[in-house]
């Protein structure tokens, strides 16, 4: 056993010593140790409950011959930090996450892992760590929150976003948002739609790293604490059989993962955060990038309308069979022989699994869409590509053309949305918001969001920097090369027209070669001062088509 390093032999005496104060017992020195990876905290609805998760946990690690270690690292809540300067931080946490469980595993030779996050860095980051580790580890996601009921239907925290921009644009009343503010988010677990924390919930589930219908399994159900009790059980075989991440995460792992992203339609940000684990697992052959979004998505259709792209929460997929039915309905798309955390192949997990409701999961004959719910966007304006949720956008807007109105900042974009200087038929460009220009690449959900209650129909928004994963509508994010780095987004002016293609992946701007390299030879960037470790990070974020990992 790995932790033997820290507790057998004359030499680990005093390590022992040490252990002993922590309340380990002789026949306990024997066993595998198991670290806890918690994020739990008190200001994050989707990690509010993690204690009673990790109880279960610890309770499964016990029954099952083994000592459970628990620690903590940090959860930022995307939607408390949105559109101020608390968003810097949140892509950026990723790492800190990642290294933090690194740290924590590598320091005390723990023999395998559990990891318990929620939000949308949380669980990315702590995959990032498991895949670097390449020990035995099992994630436990925290599960989604319920959805709130606002005058008889169902409601979520982008409801509540955008009813800031009815209220502004006289569409919804104070007395009315103050009620819908008080029930949207009736407790705890992650936002109830298909936003990106339950995205990446179902994208660990079907890697193989977390047992069948966890990522479904909300926050408050009983099922999630038996789910918990269960893998912290599972993890003792996984440690005995050396069943590490690298031999689930494969390859054809990571391809399952994008296919159940594109059927389901999920977050964007699954563009930055999936190349992003694969690259920790560069050395073993798995290498994904945009381009491998792009491919999938010709061929998984689209078959699940989860809000923010539809009226389904989370608990009606649940309801329908959760990722098992959805796997099931993709089957033929997919690698069923791959290993998972428990033990089987991916198909044996799936085998029984049913579709109870096809309204929610659709079967391959009558999908939403024939094609993926997200595309890469390639042309003049994003040379190394972009990315789109095209199952949130309205067939009316999967082409547009458009003059720009072009925003330095998400501040200056937001002021000029509200002040209604933003039109019909506008493209808003968001520039110097990507990983290094933003620091930190900030999610757009304010704009998104005011436009959406607003009701503007035809404007486009086109960033370098991200969407939520509540977001939908015509919003084109994560623009390669971003501005920051000479980008052509850099070079654009107001009124150029921009032409956007989602049929065909294209984003162009109507500009010869020539006139853009002039641009961008005479562009004077804006002076953004950060302090601690955003400028480190400023200096090390690699694009967004590489994932914003470090480097």
């Amino acid at each position: 056993m790995r932790s033997d390093s820290i507790k057998k032999g004359l030499q680990r005496a005093p390590h022992r010593s040490l252990l002993r104060a922590c309340g380990v017992t002789d026949e306990e020195m024997n066993k595998p140790f198991i670290g806890i990876s918690n994020s739990f905290t008190d200001i994050v609805p989707g990690h509010i409950h993690l204690n009673e998760v990790s109880n279960a946990v610890k309770l499964g690690i016990s029954e099952a011959g083994g000592v459970p270690f628990e620690f903590n690292t940090m959860a930022i809540c995307d939607g408390i930090a949105m559109n101020h300067e608390g968003m810097h931080y949140s892509l950026g946490s990723r790492e800190l996450i990642a290294d933090t469980v690194e740290s924590m595993a590598q320091a005390h030779q723990l023999d395998g892992l559990v990891c318990i996050p929620s939000c949308d860095k949380v669980v990315p980051g702590m995959l990032m760590a498991a895949a670097r580790l390449d020990i035995p580890s099992i994630f436990v996601t925290g599960g989604p929150m319920k959805p709130g009921k606002f005058k008889g239907k169902s409601v979520d925290l982008i409801d509540v976003y955008e009813g800031v921009g009815a209220v502004s644009s006289g569409k919804m009343t104070i007395e009315e948002i103050e009620e819908l503010e008080r029930c949207a988010c009736p407790g705890a677990g992650s936002c109830a739609g298909l936003f990106t924390a339950n995205t990446m919930a179902c994208v660990t589930e079907a890697l193989g790293m977390s047992l069948p219908y966890c990522a479904t399994a909300h926050a408050v159900d009983a099922k999630k604490m038996r789910i918990a009790r269960e893998s912290g059980s599972k993890i003792l075989e996984l440690v005995e059989k050396n069943i590490t991440p690298s031999i689930i995460m494969t390859q054809e792992a990571f391809e399952n993962a994008i296919a159940v992203d594109l059927a389901l339609g999920g977050s964007t940000n699954t563009t930055l955060h999936i190349p992003a684990i694969a690259s920790e697992l560069e050395e073993k052959g798995v290498n994904i990038n945009l381009d491998s979004f792009e491919k999938l998505s010709k061929n998984v259709p689209h078959i699940s309308k989860l809000s923010p792209s539809g009226e389904y929460t989370m608990m009606d997929l649940d309801r329908a069979g959760g990722l098992p039915a959805v796997l099931k309905v993709i089957e033929g798309k997919i690698n069923t022989d791959v290993i998972t955390c428990t033990g089987k192949s991916l198909g044996e997990n799936f085998k029984d699994a049913k579709v109870l409701n096809e309204d929610v999961i659709r079967p391959l004959h009558n999908p939403i869409h024939k094609e993926g719910g997200l595309a890469i966007l390639k042309g003049n304006l994003a040379p190394r590509g972009s990315v789109v949720k095209t199952g949130a956008v309205d067939e009316d807007m999967m082409t547009h053309s458009g003059p720009a109105r072009v925003f330095n900042s998400e501040e200056e974009c937001v002021s000029a949305i509200f002040n209604k200087e933003v039109k019909e038929g506008d493209v808003v460009i968001i520039r110097y918001e990507g990983p290094k220009g933003g620091p930190g690449m900030r999610e757009m959900l304010n704009p998104t969001s005011a436009i959406s209650g607003m009701e503007i129909r035809s404007v486009a928004l086109i960033t370098d920097g991200r969407f939520s994963g509540g977001t939908r509508g015509p919003c084109i994010g994560h623009v390669s090369p971003e501005a920051m780095a000479g980008g052509p987004i850099a070079a654009l002016k107001d009124g150029d027209i921009i032409k956007i293609d989602m049929i065909n992946r294209k984003l162009e701007v109507e500009l010869e070669e020539e006139e853009i390299k002039k641009r961008l030879e005479n562009i004077s960037m804006p002076v953004k001062e950060v302090k601690g470790w955003l400028s480190r990070y400023r200096k090390l974020a690699s694009s967004a088509d590489k994932g914003a990992i470090l480097r």
